[in-house]
């Protein structure tokens, strides 16, 4: 993109070119409302995996919600959004043996991430293990549900274009 055509993209005369992408933001929660609200923004395709329908109330209505992992091709990127939820391992599992083109969970990269005990006790192999990201997102100091959400998006635009991102921490 030249430089004239990338003013006229940041001026909101012209439409960015990238490859479309899937955002599935996996459990219904504060991180994943904003991650699907910012993800659309950015020219993401979104849904929500929620497994549990009665726990999918905090999406606005015209989001996607599906109660299974939606079919996972390599334009898809999913992120956990709540490592805590005891369907960790089996969501996990399900989106490994998917194609989807990267995976991550969110959580502070200080404490051990819980998802590689639950992939390990359900027989997934260290290879695939190792295809799950943790940390996610930028190293910005991010706290809140949408500074999260945003950290996260901005490392998966990085991502997008081919730039480092400031993944490390």
């Amino acid at each position: 993109m030249t430089g004239a055509e990338a003013c006229e993209v940041a001026h909101g005369k012209a439409e960015a070119e990238h490859e479309r992408r899937t955002l599935v933001a996996v459990f219904a929660s504060p991180v994943a409302r904003y991650l699907l609200a910012y993800g659309r923004d950015v020219g993401y395709d979104v849904v929500l995996f929620e497994p549990d329908a009665a726990r999918a109330t905090d999406v606005p209505e015209d989001f996607e919600t599906s109660t299974t992992l939606p079919e996972l091709d390599d334009t898809a990127d999913v992120v956990v959004t709540d490592h805590h939820r005891p369907e960790l391992g089996p969501a996990l599992q399900t989106a490994l043996t998917g194609r989807a083109r990267w995976i991550g969970v969110l959580g502070n990269p200080r404490h051990p991430g819980p998802h590689v005990a639950a992939l390990k006790a359900l027989g997934v192999p260290e290879p695939d293990i190792a295809r799950v990201h943790r940390p996610v997102g930028l190293n910005i100091g991010s706290r809140t549900p949408p500074e999260i959400a945003i950290a996260t998006i901005a490392g998966l635009i990085a991502d997008r274009t081919g730039r480092p991102g400031g993944f490390a921490f």
